[in-house]
């Protein structure tokens, strides 16, 4: 295999989770929907601000990465959602399907042989595709390890 498709693959397996941290799937799996809009106490966040928040960075940087028309989200208050539980019975899981095509997206662009990882996104100021994708792979990471942290304090 090429160093360039490994590279690929790593990154997509950074993406999926299950090395890690648990991949987003389990992380967001039987949440009880009475819990997924409590703050535990001295918490900063519930799980729905935490699934909320995911979505909106990753689909910031899925179309900061494929699009030089593409407006970011004020920061920080455009990465949150408004309300501290999902606003509706089908929020949580639209937002669940969201993002996993978000995801799924942003994968395809790494598997795109045409996409150089290491050149400068062109509307940037220095980001690569691979800077993006780690960048979006942390930041999921982590805060599936917060999910995963609330999921045992609320035994949700």
């Amino acid at each position: 295999m090429s160093p360039d498709r490994s590279l690929r693959n790593h990154l997509v397996a950074m993406l999926e989770g299950g090395h890690s941290h648990d991949p987003f799937e389990k992380a967001l799996s039987d949440w009880k929907p009475e819990m997924r809009g409590v703050r535990p106490a001295g918490g900063n966040h519930s799980p729905w601000e935490l699934l909320e928040h995911m979505r909106i960075a990753q689909w910031d940087i899925l179309e900061f990465s494929r699009s030089a028309r593409h407006v970011s989200p004020k920061w920080p208050d455009g990465y949150w959602p408004e309300t501290i539980e999902p606003p509706s019975e089908d929020a949580w899981d639209e937002s669940i399907e969201w993002y996993a095509g978000d995801r799924q997206l942003m994968i395809d662009l790494i598997l795109d042989p045409k996409v150089d990882l290491h050149a400068r996104i062109p509307h940037g100021d220095g980001q690569t595709v691979l800077r993006e994708a780690i960048t979006l792979a942390t930041h999921n990471s982590y805060h599936i390890g917060q999910l995963m942290t609330l999921k045992r304090i609320l035994d949700a």
